[in-house]
């Protein structure tokens, strides 16, 4: 590692923390700031991409999970028990982080992706700075080039066509996968206490599945509108994307800093497409008809589809490489309905092993087992509320969640070795950080 990032301060790297785009061995075709670099690219070493890896997502210690698990105060909501470099909601960890450079790809594991065994061992090198080592064993390689979709206007902003993926940078994309906090919202949301109605918007605002669950009915649901405690699908999807997106966002705000730290350039970059970026990295498609999406009846898309209106639209279902799965959602086809989906949710948490049982022993608290034994399971009402929705969701428009894909990109990070020759052109030399200089200069001299 050229420069040490264990030696920046916190405030320095908040205040000098810039986008630089401008990395060895690019060009700039046209405009005022046409430019095209003397030097050949010099890639990341493997030590500054792991530090960077470290700062996205890397595993730091066990969740505290200070919560209140008292009758319905809902601290049974939290997920996973190892912590990371960045909060989760729930502690899902809904987002795995995809790394590419020239040399090749790799998954980089989200905590749950470990055997619990291998827990101990990868907090001690979080904390002995071994970030080297961690990264090479927290990641799995899914090819030996770099991965990347298409640049054109169907797939990015033509702000980013002159240097996405250009030779020499390394690409960050956090992925996230949406079914596993879906399904743990909806639990906490059918539970008694809380009894949050939902309602189908595309079907005349009826009950999305869970009509007999409602309080007029005399189950447990509020689904008298004044109560407040009703919601449509989409709202209820739409505020736990948004909460997914944070986690997301976090991932590059760290790498943003750990980026000024080691002295590169970098910046976000729009990676928002349905398919592009999971069909470059190897996922396993499914398709559907746009009708099926839009929930409308069968005449219309009937009707649809003898007008050649009704195009198939690709989204990504699991990521598999020689035979392993990598990325599972909680939906079919990795389970054969959506009730097997939902009960082996709950069987991460309240399981033998789960979360809330056996797997406490690999935790912060110091007595797990008496600590467990005053935590209980989703009741049955909750359980049977959920799974219903989630099947009346699925059997209705053909995938889980409704409105978005088990898996979504948003925005991805590029981190390239700064054309320090550039700045120096165009800019007032004060913009540019002494470690920035220092970083590149070196990396120039090294044969």
């Amino acid at each position: 590692m050229l420069v040490d990032p264990l030696k920046a301060t916190l405030f320095e790297v908040l205040l000098n923390r810039r986008s630089r785009r401008v990395g060895l061995g690019m060009s700039i075709p046209a405009g005022p700031f046409q430019y095209t670099s003397p030097h050949e690219p010099v890639p990341l070493t493997e030590d500054e991409e792991a530090a960077l890896a470290f700062a996205a997502c890397g595993v730091t210690g066990y969740a505290l999970a200070d919560l209140s698990y008292g009758p319905n105060e809902g601290g049974s909501m939290l997920v996973g028990r190892l912590g990371r470099t960045v909060a989760s909601p729930d502690a899902v960890n809904a987002v795995a982080v995809l790394v590419t450079n020239d040399r090749g790809t790799w998954l980089l594991k989200r905590p749950q992706d470990f055997a619990a065994p291998e827990f101990l061992e990868l907090v001690r090198l979080a904390r002995n700075g071994a970030l080297t080592d961690l990264y090479k064993r927290g990641r799995v390689q899914l090819s030996d080039s770099r991965t990347a979709p298409p640049v054109d206007p169907g797939h990015n902003f033509s702000i980013n066509r002159w240097s996405l993926y250009s030779p020499g940078t390394t690409y960050f994309l956090p992925i996230i996968e949406t079914t596993a906090l879906t399904i743990n919202a909806l639990l906490e949301l059918f539970g008694e206490d809380m009894g949050v109605f939902l309602r189908d918007e595309r079907a005349w605002f009826g009950p999305a599945g869970v009509g007999r669950f409602a309080r007029s009915k005399g189950g447990h649901l509020h689904d008298e509108p004044h109560d407040l405690r009703t919601a449509t699908i989409q709202i209820m999807e739409t505020a736990l994307l948004e909460s997914m997106a944070t986690e997301h966002g976090m991932v590059l705000q760290n790498l943003a800093l750990m980026t000024e730290a080691l002295g590169l350039g970098g910046f976000p970059n729009f990676a928002r497409h349905e398919y592009s970026w999971f069909k470059a990295a190897g996922f396993r498609m499914h398709s559907m008809p746009a009708s099926r999406y839009a929930g409308a009846p069968r005449v219309l898309s009937a009707l649809a589809r003898g007008f050649g209106r009704d195009p198939l639209l690709a989204y990504p279902i699991g990521l598999e490489k020689d035979n392993q799965v990598l990325l599972k959602p909680f939906c079919p086809p990795y389970y054969t309905s959506m009730e097997d989906a939902v009960r082996a949710f709950v069987q991460t948490k309240f399981g033998a092993d789960g979360t809330y049982r056996g797997g406490a022993q690999e935790s912060a608290w110091l007595d797990a087992a008496s600590c467990t034994a005053k935590i209980p399971a989703p009741s049955a009402a909750a359980l049977q509320a959920t799974i219903q929705y989630c099947d009346y969701v699925f059997r209705r428009y053909g995938r889980f969640p409704a409105y978005t894909a088990p898996f979504r990109t948003i925005i991805g990070f590029q981190v390239c070795r700064v054309d320090v020759g550039f700045y120096l052109r165009f800019y007032d030399p004060d913009t540019l950080p002494d470690k920035v200089r220092v970083c590149t200069e070196r990396a120039l001299r090294k044969p």
